[in-house]
């Protein structure tokens, strides 16, 4: 397993923008891609094709933020030494 140095305010970031990514982009993602199956045919459909890009661009970015929080190793900067 590879850990992920970071430091504390890095793994707030990431935990931000993870919170973000699931309570705010997931639901606009879904709701373009049902908008965009009201329309009809799907194989002719560029808004769908495009609303399940986004979705998988998302739900990749959130695998990947979701594995360094839980391998992340926290450095505390504050507590290191200058020589």
């Amino acid at each position: 397993m590879q850990t992920h140095p970071m430091t504390v305010a890095g793994a707030q970031a990431l935990r931000t923008e993870l919170q973000h990514l699931k309570t705010v982009v997931r639901p606009a993602i879904i709701e373009a891609i049902a908008t965009a199956r009201a329309h009809g045919d799907l194989k002719e459909n560029a808004e769908y094709a495009a609303a399940r890009e986004q979705q998988s661009f998302n739900e990749g970015r959130i695998q990947e933020i979701e594995a360094k929080l839980s391998n992340a190793q926290i450095i505390d900067l504050s507590h290191m030494v200058n020589n």
